[in-house]
């Protein structure tokens, strides 16, 4: 199927009450992962490459986008290409001739006022070379080795207010919010704020964003689409699942030295996780349908 763009899944589930989920791609294996296990639940997928996958392959974006564009496009599901936590000016500026149809450029360490002018800057040019610019307000944590931020710590949360000016003196198309979750969680046990998301979603026009999202159980992201995130990145369960996987078939297979013996029983994992994930982020609307809209 021909891609897509970011913009277009995340408006069309946003004007549905719903999420579409995106997942972050490091290898072949996880492309073809992820495509075989969204397949069934007849979903659109977003794949994304972040920075930190770009820097593992050499600081080359184009090889794995054009593998995973010609993946998807030989697939039958509708899938969009995105690069994400891009802090690199640089790297943003190649995303457009690499196959990107988005960004999430990440300035959300700077001081509000830098944030504003690098962000500002990113989102004029993405606007002006056909990309959707998504940023970040608040600090989710968990990036780079990081430890999460304390939910109470300054800046680890999303201020409504502040998310308010930011979008407009930005005019970025889409926001990652801070409301509980964390980069790089193994175990499935944050806990959100949803009083603080639904003041987001009240105040905000644009599409809300949660990162993080391995590490959110299905009872507590299902709220969270219900209250308006439209835009859902896993990334860490896929590797949990790979990890696990590889590591079986070579305790199980010890002497064992072609890599596409342990190679595909991750890919099968991960693609069982993918399905399984997708599905969650799918029915979260459907079980639970949000409220008609009222005149």
């Amino acid at each position: 199927m021909p891609l897509t763009t970011t913009r277009a899944l995340v408006d069309r589930a946003a004007a549905r009450g719903e999420a579409v989920v995106a997942f972050n791609v490091i290898t072949l294996e996880h492309v073809e992962a992820v495509l075989d296990g969204v397949r069934d639940t007849g979903r659109p997928v977003i794949l994304q490459m972040s920075e930190n996958a770009v820097a593992y392959h050499g600081g080359r974006p184009e090889p794995l986008a054009a593998a995973a564009a010609r993946c998807a496009e030989q697939s039958e599901v509708e899938a969009a290409l995105h690069l994400d936590h891009v802090t690199d000016e640089g790297l943003l500026h190649r995303a457009a001739d690499a196959g990107f149809s988005s960004a999430m450029f990440d300035a959300a360490r700077l001081p509000y006022a830098a944030n504003v002018q690098a962000t500002r800057r990113a989102a004029d040019w993405a606007h002006r070379n056909g990309l959707w610019l998504e940023a970040e307000l608040g600090e989710v944590g968990g990036k780079d080795g990081r430890p999460p931020l304390d939910a109470h710590a300054p800046g680890a949360r999303t201020d409504p207010a502040e998310a308010v000016r930011y979008v407009a003196e930005t005019g970025v198309d889409a926001l990652a919010v801070a409301v509980g979750s964390s980069h790089a969680m193994t175990s499935r046990d944050a806990v959100l704020d949803h009083g603080l998301l639904a003041g987001l979603r009240a105040a905000l026009e644009v599409p809300l964003v949660l990162h993080g999202s391995s590490g959110v159980p299905d009872g507590e992201l299902g709220r969270a689409i219900r209250a308006g995130i439209a835009k859902v990145n896993i990334g860490t369960a896929l590797n949990v699942a790979l990890t696990a996987a590889v590591r079986d078939h070579l305790d199980r297979h010890p002497d064992g030295v072609d890599p596409r013996r342990y190679l595909d029983a991750g890919r099968t994992a991960m693609a069982a996780a993918a399905a399984r994930l997708a599905q969650a982020v799918a029915q979260a609307t459907q079980v639970f349908p949000a409220p008609a809209a009222t005149a």
